[in-house]
């Protein structure tokens, strides 16, 4: 199984910078879209449809032009859950939930608490509603896929300038305390666990050619519940693809479980 998590930075931007015609050079069974910023009604799906990609579920926020996640599927997926139940963050499209025979896949977008106090204090509020969501799940839904942007630099590795950012949002030590303890919680960091070593970035600001000179985060990734880690087969980023301001994080895993 491929799975392909992608911070679109609004669909529509992304598909006329050519999203749809880098896919079809690609295999990905499952698309696990970020930051959509707009409703299905509003985007033209066919061509999604003519790759054999289904529309599973697009969790819209409230405000229009703004957050939002969307999944799509070339293999049967049983059931769909839109949201976390939490109003606050379901009316912000933050996170949208797929399963596919025993497995359960979240895609989210986690908030970014660029544009001041009040929305890092909700980034953080997330962070912990969120895992106890997560842990309630777990319970009934022991094999789980969470990805998605995290707005979250985990370790110096992955982030290009660590000492300079030390204390922006992102990388500030109570968010990289919050990954340290997700990761030690159950969850693997899939591409970190088949890369130990590789330094690559999943995020480029558009400022002063921060992609051209790859001065990037990783932001966005793919964590696995440890009794998936055997089954990994590899994680890699895919920079090739410019649709955004962030690049795709693929996976593959063995799905004989």
């Amino acid at each position: 199984m491929q799975i392909l998590s992608y911070n679109v930075n609004g669909i529509r931007a992304a598909m006329r910078n050519g999203l749809v015609e880098w896919l079809s050079t690609k295999s990905f069974d499952v698309l696990c879209f970020q930051e959509v910023k707009a409703t299905p009604d509003q985007v033209d799906l066919s061509g999604f449809e003519a790759l054999g990609y289904q529309l599973i579920g697009w969790n819209a926020a409230q405000k229009k032009g703004y957050s939002g996640v969307a999944i799509f599927s070339r293999i049967p997926v049983d059931n769909c859950v839109i949201g976390c139940g939490i109003d606050l963050y379901d009316h912000e499209g933050r996170v949208i939930r797929a399963d596919i025979g025993g497995l359960t896949l979240i895609n989210a977008y986690f908030p970014s608490g660029t544009s001041g106090d009040e929305r890092q204090g909700i980034k953080m509020q997330f962070l912990g509603d969120f895992h106890q969501w997560i842990n309630t799940l777990k319970q009934t839904r022991p094999q789980l896929i969470v990805v998605g942007d995290y707005n979250i630099a985990h370790q110096e590795i992955d982030i290009h300038d660590p000492v300079r950012l030390k204390n922006t949002t992102g990388f500030l030590p109570e968010e990289r305390a919050w990954m340290t303890q997700w990761f030690e919680s159950g969850f693997t960091d899939a591409f970190r666990y088949t890369n130990p070593d590789l330094v690559e970035y999943s995020w480029w600001s558009y400022r002063a050619g921060a992609r051209v000179n790859n001065k990037g985060w990783r932001i966005d990734y793919l964590s696995v519940t440890d009794n998936l880690r055997p089954h990994l087969l590899s994680c890699r980023q895919l920079p090739d693809a410019v649709h955004s301001d962030h690049c795709p994080v693929w996976l593959e895993i063995n799905n004989d479980f």
